[in-house]
């Protein structure tokens, strides 16, 4: 049976405290459950002031087969990141702009940038599949598309991990990899139809929305937009077309983090459920877990959360 967890953001006391709530106890440095296993969603990372202390902990987990892990669309940012180019000198995969700078600030300070300790976690973030398909269930950082799926299943090692040769591709807008792993590290977005636009909660204005990806068709572009419910009304109603969303109706149940959700934590549909509820956020923000237990569908009584102190 497995724990599932969301997106940590370097919180390395609430995820303690929802640990100890699960029944997990620690024993020599490693979080231990009898009977369970944890999964971890990914973003263990960036935003938080205990970064390392996570990644000691979930690595730890790991490492003594009281967890499995996936990677999350932090932990790729941090290794394109810190990966030079390798058609460009001097540059890396991930541009060091300064608004990328802002937004993995907080980690390099906390691991000293280009230190030994930097570049430890950057081969751990390494080994992180970028999925799990297992026997009762399935478990991406934001969205399971099929198509992006088989994609990643030509191109991954047999763990689900990006071979060391993949990179650059993975990170090179305009290429098939490129596309496979934008959709299952940070979701699958559209764009809007007859220039239409709204403006994000940064006053961004965004030609291109967030889906809700799991759900079914015939929908519109209004109802299956993840943004504010401020700015719904500035998204047209028209339907979408055919074949846009992948939609979900597999076999066994998916699980997510990255959607940055607040209130009650509940699934999103009788086969999907999110565990990202913005632990990060500080205010209301809680770190949350589902039990699985075997039972479908999914069920609200199955998860478990913790708050800040």
């Amino acid at each position: 049976m497995y724990d599932i967890i969301g997106d940590i953001h370097g919180h390395a006391g609430p995820l303690k405290r929802l640990l100890d709530r699960l029944g997990y106890r620690e024993t020599n440095g490693v979080w231990r459950h009898s009977h369970r296993t944890a999964l971890f969603l990914g973003d263990y990372i960036d935003r938080g002031p205990e970064q390392v202390e996570v990644v000691r902990v979930v690595r730890a987990m790991v490492d003594a087969g009281s967890a499995l892990a996936i990677m999350g669309n932090h932990e790729f940012n941090a290794v394109a990141w810190a990966t030079p180019h390798p058609s460009h000198p001097g540059e890396h995969l991930r541009p060091h702009t300064a608004k990328n700078r802002h937004q993995h600030h907080a980690f390099l300070e906390q691991v000293g940038e280009g230190s030994p300790l930097h570049q430890e976690v950057i081969d751990w973030c390494r080994t992180l599949p970028l999925y799990l398909d297992l026997p009762e269930l399935r478990a991406v950082h934001a969205c399971w598309h099929p198509v992006h799926i088989t994609t990643l299943s030509r191109e991954l090692d047999d763990r689900q991990r990006l071979p060391a040769d993949a990179w650059g591709r993975a990170a090179t807008e305009g290429n098939a990899l490129f596309d496979a792993v934008e959709t299952t590290l940070k979701g699958q977005e559209i764009e809007l139809p007859d220039g239409a636009g709204f403006h994000d909660k940064d006053g961004h204005h965004r030609r291109h929305v967030r889906t809700r990806w799991w759900q079914s068709t015939p929908a519109t572009y209004r109802s299956v937009a993840l943004i504010p419910d401020s700015a719904r009304a500035t998204v047209p109603s028209q339907p979408l077309p055919d074949g846009l969303l992948p939609g979900y109706q597999g076999d066994k149940p998916v699980f997510v983090g990255h959607y940055w959700l607040s209130g009650t934590p509940a699934p999103l549909s009788e086969r999907v459920a999110c565990l990202d509820y913005s632990i990060a956020a500080r205010l209301g923000g809680r770190l949350a877990a589902y039990r699985w237990d075997g039972r479908h569908p999914l069920h609200a009584g199955a998860f478990e959360w913790v708050t800040h102190d």
